[in-house]
């Protein structure tokens, strides 16, 4: 297939090749932790920014940097990670990456393109054309998408949350964020009012896809949110059916001497890809938050120490594994695209893995960030921060990034550093009432 690039595109790549000298590092060893966080959280987050989709403003799906043509599908919105940007670039604002001026045309130009973007009974497709049409992501999933959603209404509510004292255009955006986030039916999403969520709706398929969200996995924030709608809501009912299978999402593992006790969503006696921590936890505060089933601090922490345990231990004996360079997630593998986890590794780190686990685990996570940026250079570092993974066994380093795994970098090194994104999500009226009718206990 050729490509036709347009004007646009040619000076889009000719910007990216000119600044190839400005993208490499110049090693500074003496660089303090707050200074090489900033860094790391600046530089990614231009991929939110600078490398935007250019019609909505909101989150590519993917972008290679080492193709010499853009790949087919550099344009296509995500709908997840373009949730995780938004709350980046509160984030940005608040860093001073980019001016508070900036931030709100940001902010304003992508929370537009998705009132005008097709929904499905108030819910985003997984991926979303420029036009704003669906995009179909596979067969059958070609409208709703529950979970993705969810991952892109916990920045709505963030939004609400920081404009609601702003100036009047900045309250006017957030009352738009509000009524989006409002305007999602969770509760259609039961699929004839059973006591559990489904992942998918389309109106060509219905229900084909039945795939009911159950036990631990990424998806612990649909349900939240889901109960915590003050216009869809759903019955504690569902969440304790649904989500927590009756009582049957509980185990009682120990792997490296890390206790576990939700059941993950794999084959065998193990944890899931380290992404299970982030994506529901970069709006919804962790610490201190338990309900019946678990601690989710405990548990998070957990399965970051296990997965840094693993590399240390490295079983099977992968170069380059160890304290400073460790991190099983879903990513770009040396066998295409990837969940590694323990029981699923081809010897691919993922930096977002570790990156994304600075809240708990930070001194494990520096010293791979240390690793990344001092040792590795520009093997891993480009224009949008460290590329998506790695391999030191295969001498596999592709110059290349996925949205939704550069998103939860900025966000969740934020969280460790001042719980910005926590704080202005946990204070929202809804959020607490949600949590209290689930059972859960937290931090106010």
């Amino acid at each position: 297939m050729k490509y036709i690039l347009t004007l646009s595109l040619l000076v889009f790549l000719a910007g990216c090749s000119a600044q190839k000298h400005k993208d490499a590092i110049t090693t500074n060893k003496k660089l303090s932790d707050d200074e090489l966080l900033t860094i790391v959280q600046k530089k990614t987050y231009k991929y939110f920014y600078e490398g935007a989709e250019p019609t909505s403003g909101l989150a590519r799906e993917r972008y290679h940097s080492d193709d010499i043509y853009p790949q087919n599908d550099k344009n296509i919105i995500a709908t997840g990670a373009s949730g995780f940007g938004i709350m980046g670039t509160i984030v940005a604002i608040e860093r001073k990456f980019i001016s508070r001026a900036q931030g709100y045309e940001h902010l304003k130009k992508g929370i537009d393109f998705l009132a005008k973007a097709e929904r499905f009974h108030g819910v985003w497709p997984h991926w979303i054309l420029p036009s704003g049409k669906a995009k179909e992501f596979g067969k059958n999933d070609d409208a709703g998408d529950l979970v993705e959603t969810s991952f892109l209404a916990q920045a709505l509510v963030c939004v609400r949350q920081y404009y609601a004292n702003g100036n009047a255009e900045e309250k006017a955006l957030a009352k738009k964020a509000d009524e989006l986030w409002k305007g999602i039916e969770w509760d259609f999403y039961r699929q004839n009012n059973q006591n559990v969520l489904y992942w998918h709706w389309s109106p060509k398929s219905a229900w084909k896809m039945n795939f009911a969200i159950t036990g631990y996995n990424e998806c612990l924030i649909t349900y939240v949110l889901a109960a915590c709608s003050p216009t869809h809501g759903v019955p504690a009912e569902v969440y304790h059916q649904g989500w927590a299978k009756s009582g049957a999402i509980n185990t009682n593992l120990s792997l490296y001497n890390h206790p576990v006790k939700l059941k993950h969503n794999v084959v065998g006696e193990s944890v899931g890809p380290l992404f299970w921590a982030h994506y529901s936890y970069l709006a919804l505060n962790p610490n201190g938050l338990k309900d019946k089933y678990a601690d989710y601090w405990q548990e998070n922490k957990s399965h970051t120490l296990i997965n840094y345990d693993y590399a240390i231990a490295n079983p099977k004996g992968f170069k380059g594994y160890g304290k400073n360079s460790w991190g099983l997630t879903a990513s770009y593998s040396v066998k295409g695209y990837a969940a590694h986890m323990p029981d699923e590794d081809f010897g691919v780190i993922s930096p977002t893995a570790a990156l994304s686990s600075y809240p708990y685990a930070p001194k494990e996570s520096m010293q791979m960030i240390r690793h990344l940026y001092e040792n590795l250079g520009d093997k891993v570092w480009g224009e949008f921060g460290f590329y998506d993974a790695y391999s030191e066994t295969a001498n596999w380093f592709p110059k290349r990034y996925i949205g939704i795994d550069q998103g939860p970098i900025v966000v969740m090194i934020e969280n460790g550093r001042t719980g910005l994104i926590w704080n202005l999500f946990m204070s929202a009226p809804e959020i607490q009432q949600g949590l209290t009718k689930l059972g859960f206990t937290y931090k106010k």
